[in-house]
């Protein structure tokens, strides 16, 4: 526990390819993994599996009705109060939850990263710092380009078309305005090391506090 009498929850909000899960990690290794409970707002995508494979390919997933957050909300209050959780483990190539879940015990630090974190009120009202990721528009698409192409199996065209109909219009609409909720700012992502720095020793001196 912290000085707060509970956990700190950290929420690490940013566009698509921004270089989020970047911060997270340097977080991780900073203050070292076994004090934090590291969650995705990814996890928490709704199970596709009653849609033929067509159909899921062409689900709005940049948009907040597409993920479950009552039941990320539900996690992060019961870790809050000391209890575990199992949280959901998506598989992105098929669009569904598999059988798996991830088991996550309370720790001092609870961070949270997603893209749409901060675009969710119920959200909001949980974290106790909020930390959004802002890059440029061009690079966070050839990242996003590279990654579903690399790692989850999308071809070019997909990836393109999936951009153009969905990933930016919901960016603009709901990820881009969240960033006023933010307690930090972090511009160039994962090379801003300044700015990582300063965060990772923001979180190190609260949990050093507590101890």
């Amino acid at each position: 526990m912290t000085s707060l009498g509970r956990p700190i929850i950290i929420g690490v909000a940013g566009g698509t390819g921004s270089g989020k899960t970047t911060v997270a990690h340097r977080v991780l290794e900073r203050v070292g993994w076994s004090r934090i409970a590291f969650i995705q707002h990814d996890s928490y995508y709704y199970d596709a599996a009653n849609l033929p494979p067509e159909e899921r390919a062409r689900l709005n997933f940049d948009h907040p009705d597409s993920l479950e957050t009552p039941l990320l909300v539900e996690h992060l209050k019961r870790l809050r109060s000391g209890r575990s959780v199992d949280i959901p483990v998506y598989d992105f190539r098929s669009h569904t939850r598999t059988q798996q879940t991830r088991h996550i015990t309370p720790e001092p630090v609870i961070l949270v990263e997603g893209i749409l974190i901060f675009a969710e009120r119920s959200l909001r009202e949980l974290f106790d710092v909020k930390i959004y990721v802002d890059t440029d528009p061009d690079i966070r698409f050839i990242r996003r380009l590279t990654r579903d192409i690399q790692e989850r199996g999308r071809s070019l065209d997909s990836v393109v078309h999936q951009y153009l109909t969905t990933v930016r219009p919901m960016h603009l609409e709901f990820v881009e305005p969240s960033k006023r909720h933010a307690d930090v700012i972090i511009p160039e992502g994962g090379h801003n090391t300044v700015a990582l720095e300063m965060v990772a020793s923001r979180v190190q001196a609260l949990l050093e506090a507590a101890a």
